[in-house]
C-alpha cells in the first residue's frame, strides 16, 4: 500500500519500505513506504499550499464532501473491518464497530461546522465602547499534524480528521507503524470523496523520521496526537521550539472503585467491557480495580467467573471475542508487568500466560496499594488487578496517587457518595455505575497531570484547531 501525498499515491523517495504483519499469525499483510524526511517537508509543502485553497471551500461544501466520503466507506466497509482486523489483531466483531463509527463521527462534526457561528459583542456591554461593535470569529490554525495510535486508529482518525478539515484546515496523518494501512485506505477515499489535493494526506513511517519531521517543522501548526505520556511529552518539547499548538492525549491508569454496598454484578459485567474490550488496549480502560475490603473476594470470584468464559480466538472469526495484542513485544511486556506485580504481592487467580502475540485474560488479587501497578504503571492489556481499601477517603487516595489522570469510575448504591467521590478523583471524567472505558464523540474528551493537554470531541476539538480573532467595528453607531 501507498502514501497518499497531494491527491497521488506515491512511495517513498527512496523506495524503502515497512513490512505490515498480522499479529496473530506472524503473516505479511502489506507494505507502506518508510517515508524520509524530504517526504514530510514535500507533505507539509503540499498541505500548506492546499489548505490555502480548501478554506475557500464553503462549510456547507466541505460537509457535503464528508457525506461523499461516508457513501464510499459504506461501500467498502467490510473490506476496511477485515484490513483493521489483520493489522492489529482486533476481533473482526470489533472492527466491524470501529467502522461502523466513522459516519456518526463525521456527521456529527459536521453537524457542529455548520453552527460555528460568529459571535457580537453588542455596543455599551462596556463603558467607554458606547458606539463600537465587536464581532468574534474562528479561523484555520492552518496545517494539522495528527499523530494517530494503534489501538483505535479509525476512531481517533474520525476525532482528528474530520474536524481538522472541517474547520479550513489541511491534515497530514501519521499512523502507527504497527497497523497503518486501514488509515491510508480512509485518506485515499477522502481525495476520491473530492478533497482538494493536499489537504487531507498521510505519511507513514518511523516516528524517529515522520514524527519529528512533522513536530519540528515550523509550517506545521497544530500536532494533535494520541499516545504514550513518554511520546506526548517529547513532542511538547520539540513544538514548544517553534511555538506549535499542541493537544495532547495521553496515558491513563484508570481507577475503577467498588463501594461495599455497590451491585457486584453489574461491577462484575462492567469488567468485560470495560478491561478486556481490545483485549485491553485502551487508554481509558479500567487498569486499577479498588475493591472495599468487606466485598472484594466476592467481587474478585464473580469477576473471575465472566472473564474465564470469555472466547480468545482468532481475530478473523466472527465468534472470537478476545483477539490478540498489537505485537509479540507487547504481549511480553504485559507478561512482564504480570510477573512484577505478582513479585510484588499479589496473587495470580486466573490467566497469567503468554502464547505469541496472546495474553491469557488475567486476575490478580491481593494487589498491594504500594505496587506499581496501583501507582502509575499502566498495563495495556487484559489484567485485572484487584487492591482493597477500607474506606472512601481511602480509596480516593489510592485513585489519586497515580500522575495519571485520565479517566475513573465508582461503583455505590449512594448517589450522594459516587457525587462525593467523582468530585474529588483528580481526572477528566467520570462514570458513575459503569466502567471508565466511555468516550462518545460528542463528549470532550481529555485528561489531568500527565494523561494530557486539551479536549477532544464534536463539544471541544474545534477551539482546539482554529484562532479566535476579532473584529471589531469602532465608532460604527
Amino acid at each position: 500500500m501507498k502514501m497518499f501525498i497531494d491527491g497521488k499515491a506515491v512511495d517513498s523517495s527512496d523506495g524503502a519500505t515497512i513490512d505490515v504483519t498480522n499479529p496473530a499469525t506472524g503473516e505479511l499483510v502489506d507494505t507502506v513506504p518508510a517515508a524520509t524526511a524530504e517526504d514530510v517537508a514535500r507533505a507539509v509543502q503540499c498541505a500548506k499550499a492546499a489548505q490555502i485553497e480548501w478554506n475557500k471551500v464553503p462549510v456547507w461544501k466541505r460537509a457535503e464532501y464528508m457525506m461523499a466520503f461516508l457513501d464510499l466507506v459504506e461501500r467498502d466497509k467490510e473490506k476496511l473491518a477485515r484490513t483493521l482486523s489483520e493489522e492489529t489483531g482486533k476481533p473482526i466483531t470489533e472492527a466491524r464497530a470501529e467502522i461502523g463509527n466513522i459516519p456518526i463521527a463525521f456527521k456529527a462534526f459536521s453537524e457542529r461546522a455548520k453552527h460555528l457561528y460568529d459571535e457580537v459583542i453588542p455596543a455599551g456591554i462596556e463603558q467607554g465602547q458606547d458606539t463600537t461593535l465587536l464581532i468574534t470569529r474562528r479561523e484555520p490554525l492552518g496545517v494539522v499534524a495528527a499523530v494517530i495510535p494503534f489501538n483505535f486508529p479509525c476512531d481517533l482518525f474520525d476525532q482528528k480528521v474530520a474536524p481538522a478539515l472541517l474547520s479550513g484546515n489541511a491534515v497530514i496523518v501519521k499512523p502507527s507503524t504497527d497497523n497503518p494501512l486501514t488509515l491510508c485506505m480512509l485518506t485515499a477515499l477522502l481525495g476520491e470523496a473530492g478533497v482538494t489535493p493536499g489537504a487531507a494526506q498521510i505519511v507513514t513511517g518511523r516516528g524517529s523520521v515522520v514524527g519529528h519531521e512533522l513536530t519540528s517543522n515550523p509550517d506545521v501548526d497544530l500536532v494533535t496526537l494520541t499516545g504514550s505520556t513518554e511520546v506526548g511529552i517529547e513532542t511538547a518539547e520539540v513544538c514548544a521550539k517553534t511555538l506549535t499548538h499542541t493537544a495532547l492525549e495521553l496515558g491513563g491508569n484508570d481507577a475503577f472503585i467498588v463501594m461495599d454496598d455497590a451491585d457486584l454484578d453489574l461491577a462484575a459485567d462492567e469488567v468485560l467491557w470495560g478491561r478486556m474490550y481490545n483485549t485491553g488496549q485502551v487508554c481509558c480502560a479500567s487498569k486499577r480495580f479498588l475493591v472495599q475490603e468487606s466485598v472484594a473476594d466476592e467481587f474478585a470470584q464473580k469477576v473471575v467467573d465472566r472473564v474465564s468464559k470469555i472466547k480468545t480466538g482468532m481475530p478473523s472469526e466472527d465468534s472470537t471475542e478476545l483477539g490478540c495484542l498489537i505485537s509479540e513485544k507487547a504481549a511480553k511486556k504485559v507478561e512482564e508487568q504480570i510477573q512484577l506485580t505478582v513479585q510484588q504481592g499479589g496473587k495470580i487467580v486466573l490467566g497469567g500466560g503468554r502464547d505469541g502475540a496472546f495474553i491469557e485474560p488475567t486476575v490478580i488479587v491481593d494487589v498491594p496499594k504500594t505496587a506499581d501497578v496501583a501507582i502509575d504503571m499502566e498495563i495495556f492489556g487484559p489484567v485485572v488487578p484487584i487492591i482493597k481499601f477500607k474506606d472512601e477517603d481511602e480509596a480516593i487516595e489510592i485513585a489519586n496517587a497515580s500522575m495519571f489522570g485520565l479517566s475513573g469510575c465508582i461503583f455505590s448504591r449512594d448517589q450522594k457518595l459516587c457525587a462525593r467521590v467523582a468530585t474529588q478523583l483528580e481526572c477528566g471524567g467520570v462514570v458513575i455505575n459503569g466502567a471508565s472505558f466511555y468516550r462518545s464523540f460528542e463528549q470532550p474528551f481529555g485528561g489531568y497531570k500527565y494523561s494530557g493537554i486539551g479536549t477532544e470531541g464534536v463539544m471541544s476539538t474545534f477551539d482546539e484547531m482554529t484562532h479566535t480573532k476579532s473584529i471589531i467595528l469602532k465608532n460604527i453607531l
